[in-house]
C-alpha cells in the first residue's frame, strides 16, 4: 500500500504542477523515448547481474505491494515457538528435541505455528543450530561465530537485488540523455522543415531527459531503497532467532532466553513483556 500511495503522490505532484503551468499532457506521451530508456536500462541490468539476482528482483518487487511479513503477531509466534522448543529441551533433555528437528513437518511444536511453518528457510536455520546443540562439541562462542558468518552471507544475498536496482536508478538519467541526444539528431535532420515539426522533435528530446530523471528518482531509486529495508527486516528476524539460541546455549532459562530475542527487535514490531508472557501462558 505505501508503494502505491507514494507512486500516486509522485505522479500527481509532477503532472499536476505541469498541467497547472499550462503544459499539455499529450506532449509528454513519447513511447519511443520510453523504449530507448527502458530497453537500454533493462539490457544493462541483465548484463550486469547474474540470472539469480535478476530473477530475485522480479520475484521480490510484487511483495512490496503488501505489508511487511514481519509483524508483531509473527514475532509473537516466533518467540512462543522458541519457548516451546527450549522448554522441551529443559524438561526432557536435548535428545527429546531431536524428533522435532529431524522431521519438522511432523512435529507437534512446529505445526502449532502455521505462519512460521511456511518459512522453510527459517525452520531450516533453527533446526540446523539445534542439531549442533545436540552434538554438543561447540562452545557458545564458536556457535555464535558460525551464526554470524551465516547471517552475514544471508544478508548479502538478500540485499543484492536492492543494490542491482540501485545501479539501474543511477544509470537512468544517463539513458535519458542518450534518448535526448538521439532526439536532437532527429531534430537536426528536420532543419529546413516547418517550425512546428522542429518544435515537436525538440520537445520529444527534452521529454527523454525528463523521463530518465523521473524514473530514476521517483520510482526505481525508491524501489531499491524499499527492497533494502525489506532485506534489513529479514536479517532482523534471523538475529532474533540467533539471540534466543545463544542465550539457551549459555544456560539461560527458556523464558529469559526469548527475552534476549525480543530485545533485538525494532520497537514497532516488538511485543511487550506482558503480551509475550500472556501468549506463553495461553499455550
Amino acid at each position: 500500500m505505501p508503494l502505491l500511495i507514494g507512486a500516486i503522490i509522485v505522479i500527481v505532484s509532477v503532472l499536476g504542477g505541469y498541467v497547472l503551468s499550462h503544459g499539455q499532457l499529450l506532449a509528454l506521451w513519447q513511447p519511443f523515448e520510453l523504449i530507448i530508456i527502458g530497453g537500454a536500462a533493462f539490457g544493462a541490468f541483465v548484463i550486469a547481474n547474474p540470472v539469480k539476482v535478476t530473477a530475485d528482483v522480479f520475484r521480490k518487487l510484487p511483495s512490496l505491494l503488501t505489508g511487511s511479513p514481519y509483524s508483531k503477531f509473527v514475532y509473537l509466534e516466533l518467540l512462543s515457538m522458541m519457548f516451546d522448543l527450549f522448554n522441551v529441551m529443559r524438561k526432557e533433555g536435548l535428545i527429546a528435541i531431536e524428533a522435532h528437528i529431524e522431521s519438522p513437518k511432523e512435529s507437534r511444536i512446529f505445526n502449532k505455528y502455521p505462519l512460521l511453518r511456511k518459512n522453510h528457510k527459517a525452520i531450516e536455520f533453527i533446526c540446523d543450530y539445534l542439531r549442533l546443540m545436540i552434538i554438543g562439541d561447540m562452545t557458545a562462542y564458536e556457535l555464535e561465530n558460525l551464526m554470524e558468518t551465516e547471517l552475514d552471507t544471508h544478508h548479502h544475498e538478500e540485499v543484492a537485488p536492492s543494490m542491482a536496482l540501485g545501479k539501474v536508478a543511477d544509470a537512468l538519467p544517463g539513458f535519458g540523455i542518450v534518448a535526448a541526444v538521439l532526439g536532437i539528431v532527429i531534430t537536426m535532420q528536420s532543419l529546413g522543415g516547418p517550425p512546428e515539426e522542429i518544435g515537436v522533435h525538440v520537445a520529444a528530446a527534452l521529454v527523454g531527459t525528463f523521463l530518465g530523471i523521473i524514473l530514476a528518482y521517483g520510482f526505481v531509486g525508491p524501489l531499491s531503497q524499499a527492497l533494502e529495508y525489506r532485506a534489513t527486516e529479514d536479517s532482523k528476524f534471523y538475529e532474533c532467532i540467533k539471540a534466543c539460541i545463544i542465550a539457551t546455549v549459555n544456560g539461560t532459562p527458556p523464558q529469559v532466553a526469548i527475552e534476549f530475542g525480543r530485545k533485538t527487535l525494532y520497537q514497532k514490531v516488538r511485543p511487550s513483556f506482558e503480551e509475550l508472557e500472556q501468549r506463553i501462558r495461553g499455550r
